[in-house]
């Protein structure tokens, strides 16, 4: 096993330039025909932010304190997580110009993919700051806490990304049913209500739910001044570290095919 662990970070030590070329082009790509550009990464979440309070704020401005800071803090998390899954799933097919000609490790595509969506996370975090400020939310120390569940969420995404990437080199049709699923998710989230309107016969869907212990976790930091619940936390490392195992078995297996599919 530590041979094992040894050879692959020799071997990412020696790729990690083609890792930073490839979140390079990601980022850059993104925005490359639009005018704005990387102003994007700023502007997106607060238009979605905007009109989502309008419309949302009416029925749950009272049960829910600040309603813009929470209704984003949710948001984010949702996006990196589904922005990023979806990147990695089409991320050999796209850089299959390479894959066909040279020699490289297949999961830095899908690595690169879900790091640039991860570096336009952290931008867009720069939105929930200013949006704190200028509605009053307080900062509370334990805004730090909320490294936890982030760190935690980029792990899950690295996982279902290479396990997703593995299908969609076999099934062109995941990439249907993933979108289905994301928007699945963003109804089993909380991302724009409270969670105390769910009727208690469907909680279990929401308790299932990685993404939402995640948003939980990261509206306990920011919003109410208090550590995420152990439970949630520990919930979230399962399911990160098991799908990221997961990930990296499926992927070692069919990664030699992959040529022979795209």
């Amino acid at each position: 096993m530590s041979g094992n662990m040894h050879r692959f970070m020799t071997n990412f030590k020696s790729y990690k330039f083609l890792l930073t070329e490839l979140i390079k082009k990601d980022v850059q790509s993104k925005y490359k025909d639009s005018v704005l550009g990387l102003f994007w990464s700023f502007l997106n979440p607060l238009l979605q932010m905007i009109v989502l309070t309008i419309v949302f704020s009416t029925f749950f401005s009272r049960s829910i304190p600040n309603f813009p800071v929470y209704l984003l803090t949710g948001r984010l998390i949702l996006d990196l997580f589904a922005k990023g899954t979806s990147g990695a799933m089409t991320s050999i097919k796209i850089n299959k110009a390479i894959v066909q000609k040279i020699y490289v490790p297949k999961y830095m595509f899908p690595l690169g993919s879900i790091c640039a969506e991860f570096i336009n996370y952290l931008i867009s975090l720069i939105v929930l700051v200013l949006v704190m400020i200028v509605t009053g939310q307080e900062f509370y120390f334990t805004i730090i806490y909320a490294v936890i569940p982030i760190f935690l969420v980029l792990i899950l995404t690295i996982g279902v990304g290479l396990i997703l990437t593995t299908l969609a080199t076999y099934f062109t049709d995941i990439n249907y049913l993933w979108k289905v699923v994301t928007m699945m998710l963003t109804y089993l989230s909380a991302v724009f209500y409270p969670i105390d309107i769910v009727p208690k016969r469907f909680l279990i869907f929401f308790k299932l739910n990685p993404i939402y212990s995640a948003i939980a976790s990261c509206r306990a930091c920011i919003l109410y001044d208090s550590f995420p619940e152990i439970k949630m936390l520990l919930y979230l490392a399962a399911c990160a570290f098991i799908s990221l195992i997961l990930g990296l078995i499926i992927f070692y297996k069919y990664q030699d095919e992959f040529i022979l599919r795209i």
